[in-house]
């Protein structure tokens, strides 16, 4: 009998979750180094959507597989899984003209999705503010999981199902054709490897990363205490801003009008990247955000004033019960700009892969399957 292929994943995150899950389907025998004692970078600082709908056509599908893949390991772990969909709360006229847009040409591009008057959203959105919404475009495909416990229960779920090994504290400082060495020193063989640690693995391939267009992103975040008396956020919820940062809307004629008022009036939204979003973690806080600084501009020390400028725009359009802010806190990431992931083979058998820019959650494992699939 042929022993079955070795295919170490360095990186815990939930793309290199993604790759380990995808190659132990396949028959591989799996092992995941972790510098870390756990996955504590990007994969675990965000909101824990899965959101299709901020997705061009051509990765709709990548994210339903995505979202299929998800189903059945929060079903197997009991995890925190909630299939409340999404609701994309807009107050200005040229954003409603967006979402009428949008919902116009969404079924031909295989979304499903529907224009609620304000009245509809005000009944089925207790978080939105009364009187304010001009149009709400509700989606029922998104789902909202708790990042910090999915990240902490995937390793168990391959562990138990496929028996992939997890070299947890373990960092990986080099690599060569078929091996790859530890920081105390150990050597480690394989057939195939998966180097999916984000912006980091400039340590182990530097001019893979100088030459990569990959941009280093930042992100600063909230969350609420829990709410009280077991309220319930509903539809995870965006704004008109969001517009601005999802590539499925680009598509809409009226996006242009809607980019040039928001540089015109607030323009240090976009100087910090800013669009707001709502979710809930299992335990009834609310998670808020976000802003993308880049480059130069990132700082290790975070911006109060983004954290203002997150809340001003949240209490325009919603009104939760309790906004007191229990944690704050910042992820890095990588996007690459030119697709949604980099990849590049250094050495052969060797792939790196990165840059989901921030839709990890949606995308990875529907990525990682159909290049496994393609590839082997």
């Amino acid at each position: 009998m042929t022993p079955a292929r070795h295919t170490a994943v360095i990186g815990s995150g939930i793309l290199g979750l993604a790759h380990a899950w995808a190659a132990a389907r396949e028959g591989d025998r799996v092992t995941v180094f972790e510098r870390s004692e756990r996955a504590c970078g990007a994969s675990v600082r965000n909101f824990g959507m899965f959101w299709p709908i901020g997705q061009t056509p051509d990765l709709l599908p990548t994210a339903l597989r995505s979202g299929e893949l998800w189903r059945e390991f929060s079903s197997t772990m009991k995890t925190a899984f909630r299939a409340c969909g999404s609701a994309c709360v807009v107050e200005h006229d040229d954003e409603a003209a967006v979402l009428e847009e949008f919902s116009r040409i969404a079924p031909d591009l295989g979304y499903d999705c529907a224009l609620w008057t304000r009245e509809q959203a005000e009944a089925r959105c207790p978080g939105i503010r009364k009187g304010v919404a001009k149009a709400v475009l509700h989606s029922p495909a998104e789902c909202n999981v708790d990042p910090r416990e999915s990240l902490a229960m995937l390793p168990v779920y391959l562990t138990e199902r496929y028996e992939i090994r997890f070299q947890w504290s373990t960092a990986v400082t080099g690599i060569s054709e078929g091996s790859l060495r530890t920081a105390a020193g150990m050597r480690h063989s394989f057939d195939r490897a998966f180097v999916c640690s984000g912006h980091d693995f400039e340590t182990l391939f530097p001019e893979v990363f100088a030459a990569a267009p990959l941009k280093v992103c930042k992100l600063q975040m909230l969350r609420t205490v829990p709410q009280t008396g077991g309220w319930q956020l509903g539809p995870m919820l965006s704004s008109g801003l969001t517009l601005r940062h999802y590539p499925s809307f680009a598509i809409c004629p009226s996006m242009t009008a809607v980019r040039e008022r928001v540089a015109r009036e607030t323009p240090e939204l976009d100087h910090y990247g800013i669009h707001v979003m709502a979710s809930q973690d299992r335990n009834g806080g609310l998670v808020l955000g976000d802003s993308h600084e880049y480059g130069e501009d990132i700082s290790i020390f975070d911006k109060p004033l983004i954290d203002d400028l997150i809340l001003r725009e949240l209490r325009r359009l919603f009104d939760f019960p309790d906004w007191t802010i229990a944690e704050r806190w910042h992820g890095l990431y990588a996007k690459n700009p030119d697709g949604p992931i980099f990849r590049s083979e250094p050495l052969p058998g060797v792939h790196v892969a990165t840059g989901t820019g921030g839709s990890g959650m949606t995308l990875s494992f529907g990525l990682a399957e159909a290049f496994l699939s393609l590839s082997s």
